[in-house]
């Protein structure tokens, strides 16, 4: 087939808070040959805006990757002091895991800049993801509000349904580090008076997102998907023990998976892992792999237990339209079987 003759791949924006599973769904949509990733914002989120600069340029050169830009987010949430989660991610936010160091700079505009650019670049074409606190995307609408009409599909990850929170006994990470900026985007994302058409977000909470459990044989296949050698991992062995893989990308996978498996088992949820961010990755290029839900959702503000808890009116109570497709079903095993697919063939290329 000649290049005119082609598929177009999809335009992915990405805004993600790197952390271990932002680092997996980046990974998915390098791997993933429909996709162009055409940017990356980094927000400030698991860890620091800088540290979460530094993984996401040091992933990409990981995965051979030097020509997609990378832009810096805001230092923090848009109208309350930042918190972070070393405590589930690592001190770097990759659990064990070393990246090289960056061999490139970011980008001269921001985060905020970079989504209205890549929306501008290509509108009506442009898919993106949100797996962070929604900083930056609150930001990027308040320079163009008009960017939900730019945007063919819009996947966030955040919030619990119906569900229990991580963060607090309602409120999912995400949403809670930045519950105005959440806010801001769910009643930024509708149909104005003089807007275009606007496709409603699609939202991945808790309720969805904890079914996608990695676990130690996943893993251990994935490094075979990858030709490469493994040790396969046990909640025995001892803490901090690092991997042994063949192959680099996968070495790093394993030694930031270890560090999220043991937060998860002492959590007292097994020793496993949610992958939420990979997840959304999949979704945006295949809606199809989960079922959904209209609903008008919100965010919580000002409660004192229930700050930052998404509150989802399947019902049309609030006389509002629904501004969200709420997830609410997923196949595990097909995802699992599409991740492993795809990233444990694009380990060994890059490998």
């Amino acid at each position: 087939m000649s290049d005119d003759q082609s598929p177009r791949r999809i335009p992915v924006f990405a805004d993600v808070d790197t952390g271990v599973d932002d680092a997996m769904a980046l990974v998915y949509l390098l791997a993933s040959s429909e996709a162009a990733l055409v940017g990356v914002a980094s927000t400030a989120g698991n860890v620091g805006v800088d540290q979460v600069c530094v993984n996401n340029l040091g992933l990409l050169d990981l995965c051979g990757v030097t020509d997609v830009p990378v832009s810096r987010g805001a230092d923090g949430p848009v109208a309350s002091p930042l918190r972070t989660a070393e405590d589930t991610h690592g001190p770097e936010g990759l659990g064990y895991a070393r990246m090289p160091s960056p061999g490139r700079e970011l980008t001269a505009y921001d985060a905020a800049q970079a989504w209205v650019r890549a929306a501008r670049a290509h509108p009506g074409e442009l898919v993106a993801i949100a797996v962070g606190p929604l900083t930056n995307l609150a930001l990027a609408l308040r320079i163009e509000p008009a960017l939900p009409t730019l945007v063919r599909r819009l996947v966030i990850m955040g919030g619990a349904f119906d569900y229990r929170g991580n963060t607090t006994a309602v409120a999912e990470w995400n949403i809670s580090v930045d519950p105005e900026a959440a806010a801001e985007v769910f009643a930024g994302w509708v149909t104005g008076p003089d807007a275009g058409p606007v496709r409603p977000p699609i939202v991945l909470g808790l309720n969805l997102t904890e079914h996608i459990a990695m676990t130690p044989a996943l893993l251990t296949r994935l490094a075979e998907a990858a030709g490469s050698t493994s040790t396969r991992m046990s909640v025995l062995d001892p803490r901090g023990t690092r991997s042994t893989a063949s192959n680099p990308l996968i070495r790093v996978l394993e030694d930031a998976m270890r560090f999220y498996f043991e937060f998860h088992f002492d959590q007292g949820e097994g020793y496993l892992a949610h992958l939420h961010d990979p997840l959304a990755a999949a979704v945006a290029l295949d809606p199809d792999l989960v079922e959904y839900r209209p609903a008008t959702v919100d965010v919580e503000l000002m409660g004192t237990l229930t700050r930052g808890m998404t509150i989802a009116d399947w019902n049309g109570r609030w006389g509002r339209p629904p501004n969200a497709l709420v997830g609410v079903s997923v196949d595990a095993d097909v995802f699992f079987d599409r991740f492993i697919a795809r990233v444990g063939p694009f380990a060994q290329r890059v490998g």
